[in-house]
């Protein structure tokens, strides 16, 4: 069984987009937070799995650190995708690797386990470390369905 594509364009919004979802529930919907907030988007040396959280394979070279996403317009929801509103850039190594991302998360959290929401392939993959500042365009997608 598969998901509609209003459910998945109104938990994309919802959840990226900090929009309410109207209709679902009680007469108010699935509401947003009151304030956005952000999300957190980290690299990973391999897929960090359903079960993994957003420390499982996330990649470690000097000055790495997951770069905050603001829920709204940091986020550009299209049907059943979503993508950054803009370049994520994550610190340039000052050291270590070279390690290559082959992956990459969204979660909860800036530090630590934190909830790791969805994750995805890097493509091309990056190769990390000493000099290189990692980076996901806008055509890196998060799709439902």
């Amino acid at each position: 069984m598969s998901k509609s594509d209003v459910w998945e364009t109104g938990l994309l919004d919802l959840l990226f987009k900090n929009t309410d979802f109207t209709g679902v529930g009680d007469a108010g919907g699935l509401l947003g937070s009151a304030a956005g907030g952000s999300l957190y988007f980290s690299l990973h040396t391999s897929d960090p799995g359903e079960a993994g959280d957003q420390e499982s394979n996330e990649i470690a070279y000097t000055s790495y650190d997951r770069v905050a996403v603001a829920r709204g317009a940091g986020f550009t929801v299209t049907n059943d995708s979503v993508s950054p509103a803009a370049a994520v850039t994550f610190p340039a190594g000052t050291g270590g690797g070279p390690t290559t991302a082959t992956h990459f998360g969204v979660g909860t959290a800036s530090s630590g386990a934190g909830k790791l929401l969805y994750s995805g392939t890097v493509e091309p993959n990056i190769v990390c470390g000493d000099g290189v500042t990692p980076e996901l365009t806008t055509s890196t997608a998060i799709t439902e369905g």
